[in-house]
């Protein structure tokens, strides 16, 4: 298998011992995106709808990173830090991709690091494996 490490400066740096992504045989295994503004790297201001589009920022610069795109995302895992934000997050989700949308899981949990009011991690496929 080869494994390599995806970084880019124009998303946050990992918080902790992980990458921002792994490309393993044209799959892209990309971390939870936190709404965190890489230039100050701190959470964006504002509710639900900020904090999705920044992630979803965060998340083009890392998949740009490994010359992939939007359109590669199979499956995006959803965390919440309670499910009243769910439609907030779904409206921003929704725009973000054309054609045939990824499979998709969304989960309430008890809290995000940094207090961050959703998190969203990706996987993704750039070929045939």
């Amino acid at each position: 298998m080869e494994k390599k490490t995806i970084a880019t400066n124009n998303a946050p740096a990992a918080i902790g011992p992980y990458s921002q992504a792994i490309e393993a045989n044209g799959m892209l295994f990309l971390s939870g995106m936190l709404p965190i503004d890489p230039a100050t790297g701190e959470i964006v201001p504002g509710g639900i709808t900020e904090q999705t589009n920044q992630i979803f920022a965060n998340i083009r610069a890392v998949l740009a990173a490994a010359d992939a795109g939007m359109g590669h995302i199979v499956k995006t895992t959803v965390f919440l830090e309670d499910m009243s934000h769910f439609g907030g997050m779904n409206e921003v989700y929704g725009a973000q991709f054309t054609g045939t949308f990824p499979a998709r899981s969304a989960f309430a949990v008890k809290s995000l690091p940094k207090n961050a009011l959703v998190e969203i991690e990706v996987i993704a496929v750039k070929q045939t494996v």
